[in-house]
């Protein structure tokens, strides 16, 4: 099988430049942040769950079985503080008896043996999640530009590079902006099996494979993304899979059965702790307006609620914006924006904001293919540099 060629021409530099500006924006906030309770939380219990699983008897870590928790966001925080441990052991077998680190020169001692040694460490601690964003901003570029063409894409990756709610979970250890990650790959690999379903049956193997990796990850971060997640992708293959429909509910089935595999993997296929995801509540939701309209009223997404509001407007007036590629990212956002979690802390509206840019790269691409394109062109160049420089302002309240 031969592999696909990987160009790297005018358009993937320009995305890579925006995801090179993003970063600098996280390292920058990181380099002034100073570790909190909750950051050695998720290092500890993270280095925990690679290292030693049962620190104390009848719990899964320190910071007990999780109840509601994913697991996700603990392994990513630890396990770059687990590789530099391991580094720093192996190395210390080449040195003398009494200048070693560890005395007894293996890994069966307490996991706390080498950690005044460990450096970098908030770094090491917050790198893992500005990755998964950075991540994110390129599957986000990729399928918009599929779309809608270069215009869409560069416009939503640079609304998504300079939304300060999005740096914000990026500096930070969470579930939420993993399961933000999550929910779009998984919505989006679900639309990719739906129209590989059209093709033939060899080309559905890998994809049926990513899409039950996607699932299990997303479940890994959030239980309830991932029950929303397959929801709607069996909605979206349901709608575009025609005459393979027959199929649609096998693919998910086993898809959710892989996925259930990959969630006990990550309790250590451990019954006991796996049972609190069943009983922990993190799948409970209920709906309210307020995170949504403190979003679009916040002076930080004023041209990011502009911008989405043309959209809108333009979506329910204008045919030729009516279609299936606006229409997906559109009901996602609209259905993720009013749920709120009622037995964990976490922010389902985060998990909405690329399906919201995604919306709003597409209309405003079918926009500027029209004979208002220069007035369209004016109102993209405000709204990104307007965002542009609203987010840079706000970095310095983003460290604290």
């Amino acid at each position: 099988m031969k592999l696909p060629r990987i160009k790297f021409g005018r358009p993937q530099q320009l995305a890579a430049l925006l995801l090179l500006l993003f970063l600098g924006e996280c390292l920058w906030v990181v380099s002034r942040q100073q570790l909190s309770q909750q950051d050695y939380r998720y290092a500890q219990c993270g280095r925990e769950m690679w290292e030693r699983p049962s620190p104390l008897a009848g719990y899964f870590t320190t910071c007990g079985n999780l109840n509601g928790d994913g697991t996700f966001a603990y392994r990513v925080s630890g396990l770059p503080l687990t590789l530099q441990r391991l580094v720093l052991l192996g190395a210390d077998k080449f040195r003398k008896p009494e200048n070693r680190l560890y005395a007894e020169g293996t890994l069966k001692g307490s996991m706390w043996e080498a950690r005044h040694q460990l450096f970098s460490v908030k770094y090491l601690l917050h790198l893992p999640f500005i990755f998964f964003a950075i991540w994110l901003g390129g599957g986000l570029w990729w399928v918009s530009r599929r779309l809608f063409g270069n215009e869409g894409g560069f416009f939503a990756l640079a609304l998504y590079c300079f939304c300060p709610e999005v740096v914000r979970a990026a500096v930070n250890p969470n579930n939420d902006v993993l399961a933000m990650w999550g929910l779009y790959g998984l919505v989006y690999t679900a639309i990719g099996v739906a129209h590989a379903m059209q093709g033939p049956r060899r080309k559905w193997r890998p994809r049926i494979a990513l899409l039950t990796l996607a699932l299990g990850l997303t479940a890994t971060a959030h239980l309830l993304a991932a029950m929303v997640g397959f929801v709607l992708s069996f909605l979206w293959m349901f709608y575009l899979a025609e005459r393979r429909r027959s199929y649609v509910m096998q693919v998910l089935i086993f898809s959710a059965v892989g996925a259930i595999v990959i969630l006990l993997a990550s309790y250590a296929f451990r019954l006991a702790p796996f049972s609190y995801v069943f009983t922990g509540g993190s799948a409970r939701f209920w709906f309210s307006l307020e995170p949504a309209s403190h979003f679009f009223s916040s002076l930080a997404n004023a041209p990011i609620a502009v911008a989405a509001l043309v959209s809108l407007i333009l979506y329910v007036t204008t045919r030729r914006c009516r279609y299936f590629g606006n229409t997906a990212p559109l009901v996602m956002t609209l259905l993720l924006l009013p749920l709120i979690t009622t037995q964990t802390v976490s922010q389902p509206l985060i998990w909405a904001i690329p399906f919201l840019l995604t919306f709003i790269g597409g209309v405003f691409a079918d926009a500027l293919e029209t004979r208002q394109r220069k007035l369209f062109l004016v109102l993209s160049g405000g709204v990104l540099l307007t965002q542009t420089l609203i987010c840079l302002s706000l970095l310095p309240q983003l460290a604290r």
